[in-house]
């Protein structure tokens, strides 16, 4: 399992609120039932690295079927391959090292 964290950035568009482009990721991410967080400065996404892969490039499209005409995608994925890992696994990791 894989951690993979997106941020789809839309540009040309003459406003800076890119909230309704936001939302159209969620809801995929929830219509395909794919565990999500959803932060401030992107969203994680949890799932082995081929589908994780995927969806990357549909989410990359969401902005192009609204009609943009350039968007921006950065993704990091964490692949570990000698455990499986959740969302939260690291923080919680993190958290109980400085109790």
């Amino acid at each position: 399992m894989a951690i993979m964290e997106i941020s789809v950035v839309p540009l040309g568009l003459g406003d800076t609120s890119v909230g309704d482009f936001v939302a159209d990721v969620i809801r995929y991410l929830q219509s395909e039932g794919i565990p999500y967080e959803l932060t401030d400065m992107g969203t994680l996404i949890n799932g082995h690295s081929a589908r994780l892969l995927k969806v990357a490039q549909v989410l990359h499209e969401l902005p192009f079927d609204r009609g943009v005409m350039r968007v921006v995608t950065h993704i990091t994925i964490d692949d570990r391959r000698d455990k499986e890992v959740h969302l939260h696994d690291k923080v919680k990791s993190v958290l109980g090292r400085i109790k």
